[in-house]
C-alpha cells in the first residue's frame, strides 16, 4: 500500500494522473491475484492520491495550468512551477499517510474475479451462469451453497434485473432468474450445467470449459477516458468488428446490461466488458489504448528502447518551465513535437488523447466566466458571498469559498468549477480590498478536492467497477480528506499567499 501510494503521488506530480491511475489499475489486479490482496482496498486510495499530488505542481493537472492561464489573463501573473508545491507536498503526505491507515479498516474488501489466467492443472475458468425456476440454489446463499458443492468455486456477483448486487457484502438469496457471476474448475461448472442446477444465457451458449481448452479465456476490459470508442454503439464499434472476441455482458456502476440491451448500449467511461476471446487475440487487446485489459499482466506492452530520449526531453520541459526559459504552453508544445519527431509518440497516439469533449467544456466555460465578468453578475455573486460571512475576516471568507470551490467540484468537473469560480474569487477579494492571490490558490485546491463522489473526478470514475464500490465508500475516505484540505488550506494559504 505505501509503495503503491508513493509511486503513484510521485508520478502524478509531473505526468497527467488519469494515465497513471490506467496504468496501475491493472497492476493492482495482478498484484491482488498474485498475493491474494482485496484490489478494492488500493483503488480509491491511488486515485486519491494521484488527485493530492497533482496540486503538488503546475503540469500536475490541467486545473492549475488553466488556473495559471486565467490568472495571467486577469492581470495578476501566472503561478510558477513549483509555486503550489510548500503547501501541495504537506497535502499530499498528510493525506497518503490518512489513506495508509484508515483505507483497509473504511474500504469493504472482496476478491478479483479475473485471476488465475495463466494455464496450470488448477485453472478456473470465470462463468456468467443463470437459475433456472428449478434450481436447487433458489433460497440459498449463493456463497454457502457454492462452497458445499466444492471449496474451489468463487461467487463474485448477482445480476438480478440489471441490478449489480455482491455476495460478499449483501447477504441475499438466490432467487429465480438470477445471472451468477461465478469462478470454478473446468468440472465444477460442466457438473452444475448437467445437473441443471445452472444454466447458460443466452450470449453464452458458445462458451465452453472443456478441460485442456487453452485456447479461450474470459478477460474484463475497461473504458478509459481517452478511448475513441466513448459514445459508439457497443456492437458497431471497432471492438466488435475488429477482434473476434464474444461480448458476453456490460457493467456500468451498479447496472448490468446482457441480451438486447446491449445492442442499444452506448459506450462511457469506466464500463467494463466481459468478454471472450483467443488467447492470441489478448496481445492486441494490451496494445489498443482503447480499453484497459483487466488481467495478469506480466507481459511486455511497453516499447523501451526510446524511453531514455523521453526522460531527457521531459527533464527539459520541467527545467525550462521552472527557470522561466519560456512560458509553460510554448515549452509543453516544444515537448510534444520534440516526442513526435524523435519517434517517442506515434502522431497518430498524439491524436487520440485530443479530448474534443473536454476542450470544447473548457472553451464553453472560459466564454461563460468572460461573460460573467463582462456583465457583473461575478460581482453581484462576490456580493452576495460576502454578505452570507458578513463581518468575519479575510481568512473566514477565504475558507468559505475553499468550501464552495470543494462542495461544487463534487458535482461539476474540477475544469469547469475552476473556471467558473475564478472570476467570482477575483471580485470577492477585491470587494474585500486584499490581494487576490490568495484567493486564486483557493480555486486550485478547492477545485482539486473532489473526493466524496465517483463523479467529481474521472480517475475515481474509472475505479468504481473493478473495485465493486457503493457510492458511499468515496464519502469514508472523501470527506476526511476534503475536511483536511479545507483545514490546511484555511491555515496555510494566507501564510504562504498573504492578503
Amino acid at each position: 500500500m505505501l509503495m503503491t501510494l508513493l509511486i503513484v503521488a510521485v508520478a502524478s506530480a509531473f505526468i497527467n494522473n488519469t494515465p497513471v491511475v490506467v496504468l496501475f489499475i491493472p497492476i493492482i489486479m495482478s498484484l491482488s491475484c498474485e498475493y491474494d490482496l482485496s484490489p478494492s482496498k488500493f483503488l480509491i486510495p491511488i486515485s486519491y492520491a494521484s488527485i493530492m499530488a497533482g496540486t503538488c505542481t503546475l503540469i500536475g493537472t490541467s486545473t492549475n495550468i488553466i488556473v495559471s492561464d486565467l490568472s495571467l489573463m486577469y492581470g495578476y501573473g501566472e503561478l510558477g512551477m513549483f509555486e503550489l508545491t510548500p503547501l501541495g507536498v504537506p497535502i499530499a503526505l498528510l493525506g497518503i499517510g490518512f489513506l495508509y491507515f484508515a483505507a483497509p479498516k473504511l474500504l469493504p474488501g472482496h476478491a478479483t474475479p479475473i485471476c488465475e489466467m495463466d494455464d496450470s492443472e488448477h485453472r478456473r475458468y470465470l462463468a456468467e451462469l443463470f437459475v433456472p425456476a428449478d434450481s436447487p440454489l433458489v433460497g440459498q446463499d449463493l456463497r454457502q451453497a457454492l462452497s458445499e458443492r466444492s471449496p474451489f468455486f468463487e461467487a463474485f456477483e448477482i445480476i438480478r434485473k440489471s441490478h449489480v448486487i455482491y455476495p460478499w457484502r449483501d447477504r441475499v438469496k438466490v432467487t429465480e432468474g438470477d445471472l451468477l457471476l461465478v469462478k470454478g474448475s473446468a468440472n465444477d461448472l460442466l457438473d452444475m450445467l448437467h445437473e441443471g442446477v445452472v444454466e447458460l444465457p443466452d450470449l453464452g451458449q458458445d462458451i465452453t470449459f472443456t478441460p485442456g481448452e487453452k485456447e479461450s479465456v474470459i478477460v474484463e476490459l475497461i473504458i478509459p477516458p481517452q478511448s475513441s470508442l466513448l459514445g459508439e454503439q457497443l456492437l458497431q464499434s471497432s471492438l466488435h468488428g475488429e477482434h473476434e472476441i464474444h461480448i458476453i455482458a456490460v457493467k456500468r456502476r451498479t447496472l448490468h446490461y446482457t441480451e438486447q440491451k446491449i445492442r442499444e448500449l452506448k459506450l462511457r467511461v469506466g464500463d467494463i466488458l466481459l468478454v471472450q476471446c483467443h488467447e492470441d487475440e489478448l496481445e492486441q487487446l494490451r496494445r489498443n489504448p482503447d480499453f484497459i485489459v483487466v488481467e495478469d499482466v506480466h507481459h511486455e506492452i511497453i516499447q523501451k528502447r526510446r524511453a531514455r530520449r523521453a526522460a531527457l526531453i521531459f527533464a527539459g520541459l520541467i527545467i525550462a518551465a521552472s527557470t522561466g526559459l519560456a512560458d509553460i504552453m510554448v515549452c509543453a508544445l516544444t515537448a510534444a513535437f520534440l516526442m513526435i519527431l524523435t519517434g517517442c509518440l506515434q502522431l497518430r497516439d498524439a491524436y487520440r488523447t485530443l479530448q474534443g469533449n473536454v476542450l470544447i467544456l473548457i472553451v464553453g466555460t472560459i466564454a461563460l466566466g468572460t461573460a460573467m465578468e463582462k456583465t457583473g453578475t461575478a460581482k453581484f455573486y462576490a456580493r452576495e458571498f460576502i454578505l452570507l460571512l458578513e463581518g468575519m475576516g479575510p481568512s473566514v471568507i477565504l475558507a468559505g469559498f475553499l468550501l464552495f470551490t470543494s462542495i461544487s467540484t463534487q458535482l461539476l468537473s474540477n475544469n469547469a468549477t475552476a473556471v467558473l469560480l475564478m472570476p467570482v474569487a477575483i471580485s470577492v477579494a477585491l470587494e474585500l480590498g486584499v490581494d487576490p492571490k490568495p484567493f486564486i490558490i483557493a480555486v486550485c485546491f478547492g477545485a482539486s478536492a473532489c473526493f466524496a463522489t465517483p463523479v467529481g473526478y474521472q480517475t475515481n470514475l474509472l475505479v468504481y467497477g473493478p473495485g465493486g464500490y457503493r457510492f458511499s465508500d468515496y464519502m469514508k475516505l472523501g470527506i476526511p480528506l476534503n475536511i483536511m484540505v479545507l483545514m490546511m488550506g484555511t491555515f496555510f494559504i494566507p501564510l504562504l499567499w498573504p492578503f
